[in-house]
């Protein structure tokens, strides 16, 4: 045999015992412990996961508390009908054990989310259910409030006579009878003055409800007959504001002829 021939034998064999040497490993792999290595890591059956490490004993889940949104899906459906104002859907969920006293994330109950998308047919129907009229959000605004704030005379009437309370404020400490007369509820304002509510309370802006219909409104008709209810009912003329002015003298720089005169026959100066 050459020198040339010799080498090729040699090779020949040499990749022989190699691959034999890889079925034998295969074999090992596959064998020892009835598992195959695509097993251990894909973690078939109760095999051990690449994560879990040496199968020693099956690692537990970690406890976590249970998930909560605050608030069960019932009520959280109960305040999205009551904002949009589907009588039918709030009856329903009522009837399925919806609590009227859950809030959303911004403190708003279902009366109040009504109240302030007015819908007067829904809020009517859970103040008659026995909703908290009362009952604020995360910006101290309650159902009665924000009636009275937005010219909801029924709404009003109707937490009235369902126990609101007459003294409770705003995040300014306004009265319910401040927001009408800030925003010119003429009705409103009679209706409130009827239910007692102080007419000279004094907010932390060191406005009244007087001063507000005068500096907040813009002069009109329904502005200057908040101010005449209001001194009707006993309003401090000279109750000045924080800087020492007098509700005359911003009806004066404003230009508000008519309420000066109204002022002034209460001794306003």
């Amino acid at each position: 045999m050459t020198r040339s021939q010799t080498r090729p034998r040699r090779q020949a064999i040499a990749e022989m015992l190699g691959l034999l040497g890889l079925l034998m490993a295969g074999g090992l792999l596959a064998g020892q412990g009835g598992q195959t290595l695509a097993r251990t890591l894909t973690g078939i059956g109760n095999g051990p996961t690449l994560a879990q490490g040496p199968r020693t004993r099956p690692v537990d889940p970690p406890t976590l508390p249970p998930r909560s949104d605050g608030m069960a899906a019932l009520d959280r459906n109960l305040i999205t009908a009551a904002s949009i104002g589907d009588a039918e859907l709030v009856n329903r969920l009522l009837a399925a054990g919806a609590s009227m006293q859950a809030v959303d994330e911004r403190g708003r109950s279902a009366l109040l989310a009504s109240v302030y998308n007015r819908r007067n047919e829904v809020a009517r129907a859970l103040i008659l259910a026995g909703a908290d009229v009362n009952r604020k959000d995360g910006e101290s605004n309650s159902p009665f409030l924000v009636a009275a704030a937005t010219g909801q005379i029924d709404i009003v009437r109707l937490a009235l006579s369902h126990g609101a309370d007459p003294r409770s404020t705003d995040r300014y400490d306004g009265t319910a009878l401040i927001a009408a007369s800030q925003h010119g509820n003429v009705e409103i304002v009679k209706l409130l003055l009827k239910a007692g509510l102080s007419v000279d309370h004094v907010n932390q802006l060191g406005w009244t409800a007087l001063l507000e219909a005068v500096v907040l409104g813009d002069g009109s008709a329904r502005y200057e007959e908040v101010v005449q209810l209001l001194l009707d009912a006993g309003a401090d003329a000279n109750l000045a504001d924080r800087e020492g002015v007098t509700p005359t003298r911003h009806a004066r720089e404003r230009g508000y002829k008519t309420m000066v005169r109204m002022l002034m026959r209460a001794r306003g100066h």
